[in-house]
């Protein structure tokens, strides 16, 4: 080896190390300097890196408490809302033009239902009058014709129970057009 390179490195040798201190607050409340590094325990809390000159040269943050960690999480969830808002939607104009869609398609399945409810009724009254003229006739009343009565009678109960359903449905769409129309206000600053 070269007379020069054996000198390089006996001056490499001779040079002060870069040590480096960590500092931390143990479980008393005491602020500890360790060469070492921060035991498991504390690292937790959060600490600071120096130099051989005691100049900070990393801040190591405090883990995130369960808390905090649920807030991110709200956060995080609202903003992923907001976005999927804004793809639907660019405007409140938009908001609104989606809602008369919408309520429109609403009314229009409760008036077809509305229709085969009104079907139904003129059937049973056509079947009902038809057993009356029977009965003053003083006919029996055949079996199938008072089947169909009550068959209608029950198919009038279930269109009934859809318009109900329907309605709610209207009422709910629009709550949520009232929210999505507020949060789209605050977004693009239409409020």
């Amino acid at each position: 080896m070269d007379k020069r390179w054996i000198g390089w490195l006996t001056v490499l040798a001779a040079l002060p190390v870069q040590a480096e201190l960590y500092r931390y607050v143990n479980d008393k409340g005491v602020t500890v300097l360790d060469s070492n590094g921060v035991p498991a325990a504390y690292i937790g809390k959060g600490y600071e890196v120096l130099n051989n000159q005691g100049m900070v040269i990393k801040v190591v943050p405090p883990a995130p408490t369960a808390e905090e960690l649920a807030q991110r999480k709200l956060q995080e969830q609202q903003a992923a809302s907001d976005a999927k808002l804004m793809t639907l939607y660019t405007s409140v104009d938009d908001v609104d033009r989606a809602e008369q869609r919408k309520l429109a398609e609403i009314d229009s399945v409760i008036g077809i239902t509305r229709g085969n409810w009104q079907r139904s009724r003129t059937q049973r009254d056509n079947l009902q009058a038809q057993a009356a003229d029977m009965e003053r006739a003083g006919r029996q009343v055949p079996e199938h014709i008072s089947q169909q009565i009550v068959d209608l009678n029950k198919e009038m109960e279930r269109l009934k129970g859809e318009i109900d359903g329907y309605r709610q449905l209207k009422e709910k769409a629009r709550a949520q057009f009232a929210t999505d129309r507020r949060h789209v206000a605050r977004l693009t600053g239409e409020e």
